[in-house]
Parts: structure tokens; C-alpha cells; sequence
């Protein structure tokens, strides 16, 4: 699956495919004066992910990307400062149509293990000027989308900032 190359086939809801809720999330924290995004390393993806994965029977949108971001990059202090949209396309295999709603929050933790430890995540924190590949072209496009916002929202912080 490392080769996998995401392409707009992914992004077409074909008939008769099962849906599934996600949830998830941008977690940001500011370093050095500059704005930092967890993202987190799947094994077998080509590239790196934004936390977020299925909503189960009776979690709120909310609860999901909590537990989410908790269980693929070990961040459980979060503070929500906003819902940033929602994302539609394929699951990697083709067989579900993912719906994926996106919150922005902010932490002062460093990473613990991940607790989910049957996929094998590996989080880190990069500049938001300074993003590596991201396998999901439309996680991309909402960092993109949302960048401003992300930096107006952490304005207190960066003024604070050394």
C-alpha cells in the first residue's frame, strides 16, 4: 500500500457504497514562535495523516475525535477552539464512503504512546509553514483552507511567544 497514490477516484461517491462517520482533528501548539500541526504516520501509508477515525454507537462527533486524536497520536489535554468542516471521500480500500468531521484544537502536551498500539502510529509535530506529504490530499486542502484561521486563533499565543 505504500505506493498508493490518492487520486480524484477517491472523491467520487460511487452507488450502493456504506457510509461511515469520522471524526477528528487539526491539533495545534506553538513553539518557538511559530505554529505547530500533529500529524501522525499509519503503517503502510505513504505519507502522513491527520488523527481521526470513526464515531462509535453513542459518542458525540466531539467524543470521537477525542478519543481519535488520543488513540492515533497519544494527545489527550486538548482544548477545542473551533469545528473547521467536513471532508467526504473513499476509505483507503475503496469499500466505504468516509464522511469525516474536522475540529481545531490546541495543546501544550508532548506526545504519550498512542493508545491505540495494534496500528503502530507515529506522531510528530511539524511547522504549519514546513508540512511533509500528507497521504489524503483533502487533509492538505483543509490545513490549507483553515490556515489563517489556525493563526488567528493561536494569535495570543504566538504574541506570548519568545
Amino acid at each position: 500500500m505504500n505506493s498508493l497514490k490518492i487520486d480524484e477516484s477517491w472523491y467520487v461517491k460511487p452507488k450502493g457504497v456504506p457510509e461511515r462517520t469520522s471524526a477528528g482533528g487539526i491539533v495545534a501548539r506553538v513553539r518557538d514562535g511559530s505554529v505547530h500541526i500533529a500529524l501522525t504516520r499509519e503503517k503502510g501509508l505513504s505519507g502522513y495523516v491527520l488523527p481521526k477515525g470513526g464515531v462509535e454507537p453513542g459518542e458525540t462527533l466531539l467524543e470521537a475525535a477525542l478519543r481519535e486524536i488520543r488513540e492515533e497520536a497519544g494527545l489527550s489535554r486538548l482544548q477545542l477552539l473551533t469545528k473547521l468542516g467536513v471532508r467526504e471521500r473513499l476509505d483507503v480500500h475503496k469499500e466505504r464512503w468516509i464522511i469525516a468531521h474536522y475540529f481545531l484544537f490546541t495543546t501544550e502536551q508532548d506526545f504519550e504512546e498512542p493508545a491505540d498500539r495494534a496500528n503502530h502510529y507515529d506522531p510528530g509535530w511539524f511547522p504549519l509553514e514546513e508540512l511533509p506529504e500528507l497521504f489524503w490530499p483533502e487533509q492538505r486542502e483543509l490545513i490549507e483552507t483553515n490556515r489563517e484561521r489556525i493563526l488567528r486563533l493561536l494569535s495570543p499565543s504566538l504574541a506570548l511567544a519568545p
